[in-house]
């Protein structure tokens, strides 16, 4: 069967966030995704399969990483929808049936894809102790991000200590499901876009995730709220990078960006 590796949120390949997109007839047991999952071995791999008369969604969508399937993530249906589109699988909006509901990803005429995410219920908590020191940075505040994201969102000074950060990522583990989202104004929004972060996720094994799509369901309403707009673009700096563009419409997030296949390729286990 065909496998791709798709760059997501870029427009340059070997940037943005990578993922391995599988489209099947069906899905087969769990044990073989995941093991085609650790294979791949980038932060998330896509399983869709077509859903032929379905009337609420066109294509099933499941997602792993290396060590555990996610309830939710963005980069790897922007990925899947970019491989949809561009191999002529599907044309117009998909409409995709996920462990989070029905999640759309509609092309743009520039060649984007927004995609329709439920927004993360962010819920004020205590900064927990020893969170300081696992980060290394001390946080202004603390998030709870809700179910379906899993993480703890933490506000930090400024932009140069997110771009500093050099985490024990073993001890960040303690502090929520998945991992934590660093955050911090950005210092100069003439560059482009008005926040930055970075997501650390060691639960599901992944120490840093390079651009992430489910974790701007929980940044978009942060910032939109300390910000006075609905629509923003964020910067997730990582080694890779990549802008993921925002839009709060009541409790949906719109996420848009761009994808590159850099691998086309054949799996044959």
């Amino acid at each position: 069967m065909r496998i791709r590796i798709v760059d997501a949120f870029t427009d340059r390949p070997f940037s943005g966030n990578p993922a391995g997109v599988l489209l099947l007839d069906s899905f087969p047991a769990d044990d073989w995704l995941q093991k085609v999952a650790a294979e791949v071995n980038h932060a998330e791999t896509a399983f869709a399969h077509p859903l032929p008369g379905d009337p609420e969604a066109d294509w099933a969508l499941r997602w792993f990483t290396p060590a555990a399937e996610v309830a939710m993530c963005g980069h790897a249906t922007l990925a899947a929808a970019h491989v949809l589109h561009s191999t002529g699988a599907h044309e117009g909006p998909v409409r995709f049936a996920t462990h989070s509901g029905v999640l759309v990803a509609a092309p743009r005429e520039d060649g984007s894809f927004t995609l329709d995410f439920p927004t993360a219920p962010l819920t004020a908590a205590e900064i927990p102790p020893g969170v300081a020191g696992a980060l290394g940075a001390e946080p202004l505040c603390a998030f709870d991000t809700g179910p379906n994201v899993g993480d703890l969102l933490v506000e930090l000074a400024d932009e140069k200590t997110v771009r500093a950060l050099t985490p024990d990522h073993r001890a960040l583990g303690a502090f929520s499901a998945r991992g934590i989202i660093a955050t911090a104004r950005a210092e100069d929004p003439a560059q482009g876009y008005d926040f930055v972060s970075r997501c650390f996720f060691p639960n599901v094994g992944i120490d840093e995730d390079p651009v992430t799509g489910s974790a701007h369901t929980a940044l978009a309403p942060f910032w939109s709220d300390r910000l006075g707009r609905p629509t923003l673009t964020g910067l997730q700096a990582s080694p890779r990078s990549g802008l993921v563009r925002t839009e709060i419409r009541a409790d949906r997030t719109l996420l848009g960006g761009r994808a590159v296949t850099v691998i086309d390729g054949e799996l044959l286990a």
